[in-house]
């Protein structure tokens, strides 16, 4: 199988978006998304991941982590999404890819624009009309962290609150849901596509030190400001699904930039 082929940028806050084969709803029974959210448990204690932040929908799912040791993101994905496609293929004696043949990873920007990824993440299915809050969406963060009473978590959020600015847990699980309430109040729901189709976004001097990392592979990235952000640009038509055979339903990710 082919492997990843990206740039490696340790200490970066990573946004990665998958996709299932052909957008099918590969992952409508609640068993195939409660096992994805077991093996990503699974490769936060293998691989020592660092998780801000997750959502497994119908038909793809969302990531946030922090990429600090070399190849973790890689390997995570490898178990968790090859696992769930072997076990759901086995289930349903079913032959072939089970996800999109390429992830998409953004670089995030902590200064502030972390906060809004955050918030497009949690709100996946609000604005998909399935639920109209976060809270009832059971496979997700906001959920594990804001409505679910457990000794561990998934999520870092030690790690989580020190990026986003705030002293205690307790003023975290205070504040952040009354954004989510805010953003539902003012009907800020339009799906923007430059959080899962970009190479970065952030702050114009963040983007300037990510063209720079990129070398060659930066040159000539457009830069644009799209509402209060700047995005760093893809190649046009990076992020498609293409058919191919994966009969291990391995990932087989082919971004610009390494992980």
């Amino acid at each position: 199988m082919p492997r990843a082929n990206r740039y490696y940028m340790p200490g970066y806050v990573w946004h990665i978006t998958h996709r299932c084969h052909k957008q099918e709803f590969l992952l409508k029974f609640n068993r195939d998304k409660k096992r994805w959210v077991y093996w990503l448990n699974e490769a936060r204690n293998k691989y020592r991941l660092k998780i801000l932040n997750y959502i497994v929908t119908s038909n793809h799912i969302h990531l946030l982590i922090v990429d600090h040791i070399k190849g973790a993101i890689a390997r995570s994905l490898q178990l968790i999404e090859g696992r769930v496609g072997q076990e759901y293929n086995l289930r349903k004696k079913r032959e072939g890819a089970f996800w999109s043949d390429r992830y998409h990873a953004t670089i995030i920007d902590t200064d502030n624009y972390l906060q809004e990824c955050m918030m497009y993440i949690d709100l996946n299915m609000v604005r998909a009309g399935v639920v109209s809050h976060p809270e009832e969406w059971i496979y997700s963060g906001f959920y594990e962290l804001h409505c679910r009473q457990r000794r561990t978590y998934i999520i870092d959020e030690k790690l989580l609150i020190s990026y986003l600015g705030f002293s205690k847990s307790k003023i975290f699980k205070k504040e952040y849901p009354d954004w989510i309430d805010n953003t539902l109040q003012k009907g800020k729901l339009q799906r923007e596509n430059y959080w899962t189709e970009s190479i970065a976004v952030g702050k114009e001097s963040f983007l300037d030190t990510v063209k720079e990392k990129l070398s060659i592979r930066g040159k000539n990235r457009r830069v644009d400001q799209v509402e209060d952000s700047n995005v760093l640009h893809e190649p046009p038509a990076v992020y498609k699904t293409t058919n191919i055979s994966i009969q291990n339903c391995y990932l087989s990710g082919k971004n610009s930039y390494k992980l």
